[in-house]
């Protein structure tokens, strides 16, 4: 869902920004109006990129009204309310970087359409930065203009970079040894993540951080499979949103590029819980999430064509699209009793050759560093910076 950077939708997921630099208001350049064959994957695209341009200039000159042409009552409804959040966190201005468009497909008057987008945020005195979303748009066709209806984001779309935020997720881990040192960045993970085997099974345990009921920032810990260096994920955690100094605390599953889905299962700080994530057949998964503390437990049944390419154990900072908000501080998250099933055997990160995660910003200013591996080379922990 465009807009506020992740308190929206069963508070599923912001995107940290602690940056500085200046940044002119932007002044968008003429977008193309949806052409006269409004049915062709053209038209959609031009849609999408009008409607992109318009939420830059609604806010730019705070007249919401802007985004109507592009959007649904109910879609402009939430855009109003997300631009009002916004200003409300300290943004002073929002800036379309780039913009990837993926499949696009046109199926009478409904579309659907993926693009992979980056946005600039300037905050109250001068910080900036940026982030980058996936974006999966609903439109509809009224009369012979497209409308956007929804635009969901997934929980994890920044994957780890060997290099700098924005470049080409790199992991590279050695099979069978252990990372000591940081193995890569990301904007948005810290922890460990294991690659080029195939990944039919994680777990770990973890206790619930207490964070402190101030201002609006977020954390969420899991574990998953893919997603490292594909579009893929499967993924099963935990989460704490503060959100005007109220704190709520969550269990959920996500699969990408669908939102994520909170459970059924009551959590709170200290409690100590285990999630798995096993897949029982081709395309089929068993989740369970466990509360040891409080002995509640979730179980479900999944269907997910994975690419099985990597397994993950992640303090996350969420993103719910190209809107960010504050990590919080969660001080010390400590994973225990870590395991994966690669290549139809079950074995620790370090026997799986999992390479460490550490969470910078743009500006490469750290925030989430994980620990080295522990001796038997299943736990490790990951400290707010």
């Amino acid at each position: 869902m465009k807009g506020y950077w992740g308190l929206a939708c069963v508070f599923v997921g912001v995107l940290l920004v602690a940056c500085n630099g200046p940044v002119a208001s932007p002044t968008p350049s003429p977008a193309p109006v949806p052409s006269a064959t409004p049915s062709g994957v053209a038209a959609v695209r031009a849609a999408i990129q009008l409607a992109n341009q318009e939420q830059q200039q609604a806010f730019a000159q705070d007249k919401p009204t802007l985004m109507r042409p592009t959007a649904t009552s109910s879609y402009y409804a939430q855009l109003v309310a997300l631009d009002t959040q916004l200003r409300s966190a300290g943004v002073t201005a929002i800036q379309l970087r780039s913009t990837t468009f993926g499949q696009v497909t046109v199926q009478g008057s409904t579309a659907q359409a993926m693009t992979t987008e980056a946005w600039q945020a300037t905050f109250t005195g001068g910080s900036t930065d940026t982030a980058t979303s996936l974006n999966d748009y609903a439109l509809i066709l009224v009369g012979s203009q497209w409308k956007i209806s929804s635009d969901t984001q997934p929980r994890t779309n920044v994957p780890p970079s060997s290099t700098s935020p924005g470049t080409s997720p790199s992991v590279s881990p050695t099979p069978g040894s252990a990372s000591a040192t940081v193995g890569a960045t990301s904007r948005n993970w810290s922890g460990y993540v294991a690659t080029g085997g195939t990944f039919t099974g994680v777990r770990g345990t973890w206790t619930v951080p207490t964070v402190s009921a101030t201002g609006t920032s977020v954390d969420a810990t899991w574990v998953g499979i893919g997603g490292a260096t594909t579009t893929d994920l499967i993924q099963a955690g935990t989460q704490a949103t503060i959100e005007n100094g109220v704190v709520q605390y969550s269990s959920w599953v996500e699969t990408l590029p669908q939102a994520s889905q909170t459970v059924p299962l009551s959590i709170t700080a200290g409690d100590a819980i285990t999630v798995s994530i096993t897949q029982q057949s081709a395309g089929v998964w068993n989740v369970t999430i466990q509360d040891g503390t409080s002995g509640g437990n979730y179980a479900g049944t999944i269907n997910y064509s994975s690419s099985l390419s990597s397994a993950e154990w992640i303090e996350e900072a969420p993103t719910l699209g190209n809107r960010v908000v504050l990590l919080d501080h969660f001080g010390v998250v400590q994973f225990t009793n870590l395991s994966t099933v690669e290549n139809q055997k079950a074995i620790t990160p370090a026997a799986a050759g999992a390479s460490s995660v550490t969470m910078i910003n743009s500006k490469g200013v750290t925030l989430a560093v994980p620990s080295a591996l522990g001796a038997a080379g299943a736990s490790f922990s990951v400290t707010r910076a």
